[in-house]
């Protein structure tokens, strides 16, 4: 279930914005008048929106450092919607902060396809960050295999490599993991 926060000045505005969002599958939508309740909104919110859709200008700001400030401090997909007048220079402005601009008057199947790609690229990102946070797992996990290899060393006068098949033969005698078994050692030798 796709959700969005919705950052628009007026509630005229906000409904056809909406509708625009549930078209294209955003099914929990929360609506935001100012740019003090959206940032209000971000923070105490749970859950993280997928999207958020920022309809400049707005009663009390123009949008621009509020769509750098969610883009730099959430996951979320940032877009802000800017007359067309001034897309480019807001363009210019926000893009080296992951933020897309879209220019008013809406297209409707541009919209759909800029949301497509805010989606996708919101996918990969995700992708990395759960690949980078496997790959600092396995160096922690080394880094303690490597400690309780160091202690073996020290305190047993084995060699790194006596050190590192004890390791794997323990593990494989117990029926658990070298981290398991490093981790035993560990707390048998440190102190």
């Amino acid at each position: 279930m796709k959700s969005a926060l919705l950052i628009t000045g007026s509630n005229q505005s906000a409904q056809p914005l909406a509708q625009l969002l549930r078209n294209e599958g955003y099914v929990k939508i929360t609506t935001s008048f100012s740019a003090y309740g959206a940032r209000e909104e971000a923070s105490q919110c749970e859950k993280e929106f997928d999207l958020i859709c920022i309809n400049a200008p707005l009663p009390d700001e123009n949008g621009i450092e509020l769509s750098s400030q969610l883009a730099a401090s959430s996951r979320s997909s940032v877009v802000i919607i800017v007359p067309q007048k001034s897309a480019d220079e807001v363009n210019d402005l926000l893009t080296k902060h992951g933020v897309l601009v879209i220019a008013k008057p809406i297209n409707k199947h541009l919209f759909h396809h800029y949301l497509q790609f805010t989606d996708c690229f919101r996918t990969r990102i995700l992708s990395v960050e759960r690949e980078n946070e496997r790959l600092k797992s396995m160096v922690e996990d080394i880094k303690i295999i490597d400690r309780a290899k160091l202690l073996l060393v020290t305190c047993l006068n084995m060699s790194e490599s006596q050190a590192h098949k004890y390791l794997e033969k323990q593990a494989m005698d117990m029926r658990t993991s070298k981290l398991a078994v490093a981790k035993q050692v560990i707390s048998t030798y440190e102190n």
